[in-house]
């Protein structure tokens, strides 16, 4: 007769000291309720009111489709197409599509990824590695404009490279490609342009810093995770666009999201190079111990197949007629809330934007002496927090470099019915904004931020630095400890040195993020 194993018994000393981890279990139509309640806190990712962060195409149906196509592939292990052969064929087609939108020649490659950061750190590695193996560099740099996004700064980070920063035009906004071209040396791995540049949503003169980095036998990348799904379409929507991808022969690699105008869920990019040799430096392979053979073609390894399999879907959904109809929509949006900015008194958008995007500032009224006016920081801040209260949400942007603060708004086709509403409220808004006490500085403050090393700061330091933002209960159902309006602490991280806001930016952050223990 076969011996039955004792029921496993709890230990009461160790019961008697540990805090249980979980709970017992709870039904699962209770945790469904309970994370509906957590995202009233959040901003709208539907209804064109949050103009960062979402890209919504407006159409019925799709956050259906791209659910179900995620639950059909969410327990597939993205590791290995040998296993997952569909794996392999769902990546080729969303590569395929992005090459040939991108004007790719034969031989391009490409790999899909998490997102835009993914994409820049691998386009980033290959330089490296590149310029490592053919070249012999040892100390690379990457030259890129200021206006460069911050996941290059990341790569750099994290990759052992030297970034070379170059100012941009600031009446255009776009690189400079005279500037561009003199900052190239024998050092140089990669050359970096944006279509469009996140922060103003201008396009880089492309052609030019490509040019220049072939003659210096360089790679050239363009981040065009903003306007790689937009740009070709609006170009077929009847819109001028000027070459900016691998129809330009000194462009060796392009990074596009497909998470952004292409309205799949969130992460989805590519990443193209223009020919398999160059995506090998991309790949990390390592046979060196006693498990399986490692082939990773992304920073990650086991990744769910889900978000490539609800990529695919709505790629294959919109279709080549229903992107070009919503990149004209997106055209419209963008124009008619140009027009109305530009008829609003004190608002000056910066530089001629181009992909949907658009930044604005606000500049104090004009006088005799300022026919023109200046930027006002605090009045744009009391602005945001303003249009937040009124369920609008706009991204302050700080200054940089000469570059004046301002509000930055993505341009969606669910947007094209809000702007006349958008502007409506904005001009409110601004009638509030103005009423409201200016932010200024506390001398001693700043006297303070002069002296202090941000790699020396004790917890207490940052905290008393922290205090002058005054913060709040938070939103309800939120994380506890936010600030209800952002303007104090946005001021007093435009007023200090980059060094110290980084560290002060990563304390608040951490601060959100906090285990709260007795």
């Amino acid at each position: 007769m076969p011996r039955r194993t004792p029921p496993v018994q709890p230990d009461p000393a160790a019961s008697a000291h540990e805090t249980p981890a979980l709970p017992a279990g709870r039904p699962a139509a209770e945790i469904l309720t309970e994370l509906k309640a957590l995202r009233t806190a959040d901003a709208p990712t539907r209804g064109g009111r949050t103009f960062a962060y979402v890209y919504d195409a407006g159409r019925e149906g799709l956050d259906e489709l791209a659910a179900e196509a995620y639950a059909a592939y969410a327990t597939v292990n993205g590791l290995d197409p040998t296993v997952f052969p569909s794996v392999a064929r769902l990546e080729n087609d969303l590569v395929g599509a992005a090459a040939a939108l991108l004007g790719a020649p034969p031989g391009v490659q490409g790999t899909f990824t998490s997102g835009g950061t993914e994409s820049i750190l691998l386009a980033v590695k290959t330089a490296r590695d590149h310029a490592r193996s053919t070249r012999g560099v040892t100390d690379p740099q990457l030259v890129l404009p200021s206006t460069a996004h911050a996941a290059f700064h990341k790569a750099a980070a994290y990759l052992g490279l030297e970034p070379v920063v170059v100012p941009v035009d600031p009446v255009t906004y776009k690189a400079n490609p005279t500037a561009m071209a003199a900052a190239i040396t024998p050092r140089t791995a990669l050359v970096v342009a944006s279509a469009p540049s996140y922060a103003h949503g201008v396009i880089d003169p492309v052609a030019r810093i490509a040019e220049a980095a072939a003659e210096h036998e360089v790679l050239c990348h363009v981040d065009a995770c903003i306007g790689g799904w937009l740009l070709p379409y609006l170009r077929r929507a009847g819109r001028t666009v000027e070459p900016f991808d691998f129809s330009l022969p000194g462009v060796t690699s392009v990074s596009v999201d497909l998470h952004k105008y292409g309205y799949a869920d969130k992460g989805a990019s590519v990443v193209l190079h223009r020919n398999a040799e160059l995506r090998r430096h991309q790949y990390f392979a390592h046979a060196g111990w006693p498990g399986y053979p490692v082939v990773n073609p992304t920073v990650q390894g086991t990744k769910s197949a889900g978000l490539l399999a609800q990529a695919w879907a709505v790629l294959q959904h919109i279709g080549e007629d229903g992107y070009t109809t919503l990149a004209a929509r997106v055209a419209e949006a963008s124009d008619h809330l140009i027009e109305g900015l530009r008829t609003t008194p004190d608002l000056h958008i910066l530089g001629e934007p181009e992909a949907g995007l658009v930044a604005f500032t606000v500049l104090t009224s004009a006088t005799p002496d300022r026919p023109s006016g200046t930027p006002d920081l605090s009045l744009l801040l009391h602005l945001a927090d303003e249009m937040r209260v009124r369920g609008w949400y706009l991204q302050p942007q700080l200054s940089f470099d000469g570059l004046p603060p301002n509000l930055h708004l993505t341009l969606t086709p669910a947007t094209v019915d809000r702007v006349d509403a958008l502007l409506t409220d904005l001009t409110a808004a601004l009638t509030t904004a103005r009423t409201l006490p200016p932010i200024t500085p506390d001398p001693a403050l700043t006297d303070l931020a002069a002296t202090l090393d941000p790699d020396t700061l004790t917890p207490e330091d940052v905290a008393g630095i922290l205090a002058f933002a005054g913060p709040g209960e938070g939103p309800p159902g939120g994380s506890g400890g936010l600030p209800e309006r952002m303007a104090p602490v946005l001021f007093l991280l435009d007023t200090l040195p980059v060094r110290l806001k980084e560290r002060l930016l990563t304390e608040f952050v951490g601060s959100v993020f906090r285990l709260h223990t007795p």
